[in-house]
């Protein structure tokens, strides 16, 4: 059996997918496929990269990369992050359960470090909580 293929979608790769890349690696293990990518690339947020650490996920060594083609036609699950990636998302074949989780920009947070802060970690949160949630359904599902 081949293992489903996730592939997370934001618009600059930065933040949200990032954080849910780092999550289902984590909690979907060997068990599953994952990628992320963005419609544009605007480098690693070292914002998410702490809050994910704090959470005891390194995702310091990922890229921000643009949708390859043929990761998105090979993937069982296309997931949007953000209303803009879902909006300009290209095309999916048939095959392709997309999906759009709409979660709060937390690079766009404002106020002092304290506040900020708090907004990455809220964010990642709801963004486990969702995969986990996913997950534990879905690979019920398939029989993994």
């Amino acid at each position: 059996m081949t293992k489903p293929i996730i592939y997370f979608l934001c618009t600059g790769n930065s933040c949200r997918s990032q954080m849910a890349e780092g999550w289902a690696r984590t909690l979907g293990g060997d068990k599953i496929e994952v990628y992320s990518a963005g419609i544009e690339t605007h480098g690693l947020n070292p914002l998410a990269v702490a809050a994910m650490k704090d959470a005891g996920v390194d995702i310091s060594h990922h890229t921000s990369d643009l949708i390859d083609p043929e990761i998105l036609n090979r993937s069982d699950y296309v997931i949007t992050l953000c209303g803009d990636a879902n909006d300009r998302c290209p095309v999916t074949p048939p095959h392709v359960n997309r999906l759009h989780w709409g979660f709060e920009d937390p690079a766009k947070a404002t106020g002092s470090e304290e506040d900020v802060t708090a907004k990455f970690r809220e964010v990642r949160d709801a963004i486990k909580n969702r995969i986990s949630t996913f997950l534990s359904v879905e690979l019920k599902i398939k029989g993994i």
